[in-house]
């Protein structure tokens, strides 16, 4: 794998989250069924963690690319985040008819990108489309359910002003 489609990876899922830490706690303040209120530093401190995480999957599938575990969260993490731009993001849009932080990186960048990457993986013959389903299965639901942990400990170590 080209070490440049990691670091587009990378630079993906940090503009990304950044388009969210910037409006995406203030959005959140409005009753919706996509996001329950979430204050500026709760919701900070989870999308930094979940951007280190994927970091860590990047590179550690660069640097051990023959670890079928470091390969699965990698890619777990390359279709969770293609799902992430069109659940909940583009559906939010859509339903609740105004823009909802995040779809435009999302559909801009971690789509192309990271569809990209898959793309080249099956191309090489380093993955197949089982793994990359299973992989998204496990990886998805793991995320979903550690971000509102991440809000509570980012609630709890850095409390609202």
């Amino acid at each position: 794998m080209q070490e440049s489609l990691l670091i587009f990876f990378c630079l993906a899922i940090t503009l990304h989250n950044l388009e969210e830490a910037l409006w995406l706690p203030q959005w959140s303040q409005q009753p919706s069924k996509f996001q329950r209120a979430v204050s500026t530093n709760e919701f900070h401190f989870a999308v930094l963690v979940i951007t280190s995480l994927a970091y860590l999957s990047a590179f550690s599938y660069f640097y051990f690319p023959e670890s079928i575990l470091v390969k699965w969260v990698f890619i777990g993490f390359l279709g969770s985040m293609i799902l992430n731009a069109i659940f909940p993001h583009l559906l939010a849009t859509i339903v609740m008819k105004r823009y909802a932080p995040g779809l435009l990186t999302g559909v801009l960048l971690n789509i192309p990108i990271n569809s990209l990457i898959l793309y080249r993986m099956f191309m090489d013959e380093l993955i197949s489309l089982k793994e990359t389903v299973f992989s998204t299965i496990i990886v998805g639901p793991i995320l979903i359910l550690v971000i509102p942990l991440l809000f509570r400990i980012g609630k709890r170590v850095f409390p609202a002003y």
